[in-house]
């Protein structure tokens, strides 16, 4: 194997967001393997509030925090000043000479585009999606007009805004059984980890569900369920050529992939590669490499589909930008059945990172 260079690279984990312990969990796996492909990392720690720990001991600060709400013991970790009051973490002053960031965040304020503008303004290459792309993907209503556009197949669904919803609540509920028929998925807009989402079967629930998803978006998307749906997945990775890995499929423990199936209870099963025949896995690895170009993604993505379990009708769910990262979580998994192991996984992605940082400085910023 011819010898390949090592980077610096700074982990962002944690963050302002409802997934933000699921990003503690991925960021230590993708430190593991860093360090295992060569590189030397430097973890960036942001609190659930959202301050900065930039600090070489941020991710022992953040798990203290963590311990603390958990188990409401007294942990006393060097506290951070806001980043409104300091210097941003990334500046020269505080953490020089990243090569690269890998950005472990997960949901809002991470994996929508903020982050990565944030990035972009600093000028430093960074693993995954631009700022459109992880915008876009992480908007399911922009995203699904987006592969609508481009033909791609998906459920029949309908946007309801927040404000409408509490205005008038018997008038959308009304609207959404005129248009769509029981049983219906409801879920807000902007989130991952299916936070915030419920299969609902009557008026009552469809109400209560409204309401449970409202708590986290302003706009929420109520969609048709797919009868005897199987779930299955596919790993994308790459810039301008992206290939797709095997589908996987998953066996949810509960009735639908929900965050308790995802992440607390065990009996949930990942099978790979999926139960598809050689027709569909193609079907389904094309469609994936299809949505991702579609909303313009980059660097990786985990691209969801659902499938009727009676006539294999192959229904586009939704593109995860920064999927989870654990060695049991779906992306890697998927990789290392296609021949990737996972610390080849990480050292790919910091490639593609700065093979697209440095397409980009070719670009002029002056037209004098």
């Amino acid at each position: 194997m011819n010898e390949r260079k090592s980077y610096r690279v700074g982990v962002i984990f944690g963050g302002r967001s409802s997934e933000h312990e699921v990003s503690l969990a991925s960021a230590k796996n993708v430190m593991e393997a860093l360090r295992q492909a060569g590189h030397e990392v430097v973890p960036i720690g942001i609190t659930s509030e959202g301050r900065w720990l930039p600090q070489p001991d941020a991710w022992l600060q953040l798990t203290a925090e963590a311990q603390q709400i958990e188990t409401g013991e007294t942990v006393t970790p060097q506290r951070a000043t806001s980043l409104a009051t300091r210097t941003w973490p990334l500046s020269e002053q505080r953490l020089p000479s990243l090569d690269v960031i890998f950005p472990v965040l997960h949901g809002p304020y991470g994996e929508d585009g903020t982050l990565q503008g944030l990035l972009e303004m600093a000028n430093v290459p960074y693993v995954g999606s631009g700022v459109l792309g992880s915008a876009v993907a992480m908007d399911k209503v922009v995203a699904r007009k987006l592969f609508a556009y481009h033909g791609l197949p998906q459920v029949r669904h309908l946007v309801v805004q927040r404000h409408t919803w509490r205005a008038e609540p018997d008038s959308v509920v009304s609207h959404i059984e005129a248009e769509l028929s029981y049983p219906l998925f409801v879920k807000p807009a902007n989130l991952g980890s299916s936070v915030g989402v419920s299969k609902v079967r009557n008026r009552q629930q469809l109400h209560d569900a409204l309401v449970y998803a409202a708590q986290f978006d302003r706009k929420l998307l109520v969609e048709a369920a797919v009868p005897a749906a199987r779930e299955i997945e596919v790993s994308v990775l790459g810039n301008t050529e992206p290939v797709a890995s095997i589908a996987g499929e998953i066996i949810p423990a509960n009735e639908f992939y929900d965050y308790n199936a995802k992440y607390e209870n065990e009996g949930s099963q990942l099978l790979i590669p999926a139960r598809l025949d050689s027709e569909l896995m193609q079907a389904v690895r094309e469609l994936a490499v299809k949505a991702f170009q579609a909303l313009e993604c980059e660097g990786l993505a985990r691209v969801d589909f659902l499938l009727d379990g009676a006539t294999n009708q192959i229904f586009l769910n939704e593109i995860n930008t920064m999927p989870g990262f654990t060695r049991i979580s779906m992306y890697p998994k998927l990789w290392e059945a296609s021949g990737i192991a996972y610390p080849e996984l990480v050292h790919r992605l910091l490639e593609l990172a700065i093979e697209r940082f440095a397409e980009r400085q070719e670009m002029s910023t002056s037209h004098v």
